[in-house]
């Protein structure tokens, strides 16, 4: 609670008092009201985490109803405001009609310091999630009122990624997305998003390569206080947080077998049990999914569920690297040069046809990211009006593979160098690497796993 803004009303001078010694060393602000005269007010000039109110003030003082026309009061005023209810003369009609008019919970006079902090803790919480899914809605909003950054093209490969888009974002399928690094992948996904039925709901990107095996159920389906050593309250995981609208998983390939097989459940069953909860929740999601393994192959070595990709791959779409997209590459060049001309101040116009030869020659492992910095990079150093080849600082012969260097004649260890040097030189990019080799994707990665590459 240490962030936490808190707000109290209540005419008892004493009680507020001692809940003011109770909570300040527990949080960053606590604010007090002896009647709720002000409250319009001081809401206008702050935003709280909690409001504790009371419901009996000076006429009717039994009934709560007093109580009662506050709370529509700040609820109108702030919509998602965490309500705290608390009064001396409460029963269970009260507090269920407090709860329906809003309250997030409901506390009776005279209680313990402990109870008392322990449901302001747990109201913090909810304020601070309600806040981070407002926040991940006005992001949403914000990227779907602005054209995305580099989602741009014109070739056909590019067109039939659109048309697909346009076909699949009105449907709830759960769609596939593959391709190299740097493609564009999560941005198809949020194009799926912003063109379907649950464009106003939350868009929930999560790169799985990032979540350690440990982690994973916390953060995928949440936890319930004291699940585990610092689970210190309830969590909502990314799959409820998601719920109503879309949930993004990136790099899906990377999960392990015990992960695959909990992922699985939750999409088999529509529901999720929070860490250490004991009842289900249902979820109501489109489940978008991306990586750029092959997971076809991982499937034939055991690595991944077959039944896992029928759930996540109703549909699929793959994004073309960069050097497969024809004219794209000058499209996407004169929109991040427009885009960093603008952001740095610099008086550079265009791009030279030196230059653009030079891009054209290079393979772009890194796809349309790298081209980004690339041209980021260029219109920084650039003194001039026109981006020159030598503006663009790309590997010396990209085409050219070291000479090896034999040290033995064993057929086996000279394939594995030829490998190693050839995935060096690509940056570990499997498709290039493939073609140099005059192997199909899955005969290389039978050789990388057979020499530990």
């Amino acid at each position: 609670m240490k962030d936490a803004k808190i707000l109290i009303i209540d005419d008892n001078a004493d009680l507020l008092f001692a809940l003011k010694l109770a909570l300040k060393k527990k949080v960053k602000q606590i604010d007090l009201l002896e009647h709720p005269d002000q409250t319009e007010k001081i809401l206008e000039q702050h935003d709280y985490s909690v409001i504790v109110l009371d419901m009996n003030f000076s006429k009717d003082a039994m009934s709560g109803q007093e109580g009662f026309d506050w709370l529509r009061r700040i609820l109108k005023i702030d919509p998602e405001a965490v309500v705290v209810c608390m009064t001396a003369y409460g029963d269970l009609p009260k507090a269920v009609q407090a709860i329906k008019l809003g309250a997030t919970d409901f506390i009776l006079k005279p209680f313990e310091n402990e109870k008392f902090l322990a449901t302001i803790q747990a109201a913090a919480k909810l304020g601070l999630q309600r806040r981070e899914l407002n926040d991940l809605k006005a992001q949403n909003r914000a990227l779907a009122d602005s054209p995305s950054l580099d989602f741009l093209g014109d070739s056909p490969v590019m067109r039939q990624v659109f048309h697909t888009i346009r076909k699949v974002a009105q449907t709830d399928a759960s769609v596939l997305i593959l391709g190299e690094n740097g493609t564009g992948k999560e941005l198809v996904a949020r194009a799926l998003h912003e063109n379907s039925a649950r464009r106003d709901k939350v868009f929930a990107s999560v790169d799985l390569g990032s979540i350690t095996e440990t982690l994973f159920e916390s953060e995928m389906f949440g936890h319930v206080k004291g699940a585990f050593t610092d689970a210190r309250a309830d969590r909502a995981g990314r799959f409820e947080l998601a719920s109503s609208g879309t949930l993004f998983l990136d790099e899906i390939g990377n999960l392990s077998p015990t992960m695959q097989a909990k992922l699985l459940t939750v999409l088999e069953r529509r529901e999720v049990t929070r860490v250490g909860a004991n009842r289900a929740k249902p979820i109501d999601i489109r489940l978008v999914c991306a990586t750029n393994m092959p997971l076809r192959q991982l499937i034939a070595e055991e690595k991944f569920r077959e039944d896992l990709l029928y759930r996540i791959n109703t549909v699929e779409i793959q994004v073309p690297p960069l050097r497969e997209r024809g004219d794209d590459l000058e499209l996407l060049a004169g929109h991040f040069l427009e885009l960093y001309a603008r952001k740095y101040k610099k008086p550079v116009r265009e791009i030279s046809q030196a230059a653009f030869k030079k891009m054209r020659q290079y393979p772009w492992p890194g796809n349309v990211r790298e081209l980004r910095h690339a041209i980021e990079r260029a219109v920084i150093m650039s003194d001039h009006k026109s981006l020159q080849s030598e503006d663009f600082h790309f590997k010396d012969n990209p085409g050219k593979v070291d000479e090896l260097e034999l040290e033995s004649y064993n057929l086996e260890e000279l394939e594995r160098s030829v490998v190693a040097k050839v995935l060096k030189k690509y940056n570990g990019n499997i498709s290039l690497a493939a073609k140099e080799l005059g192997l199909t994707r899955t005969s290389l990665y039978r050789r990388m796993e057979k020499f530990g590459l």
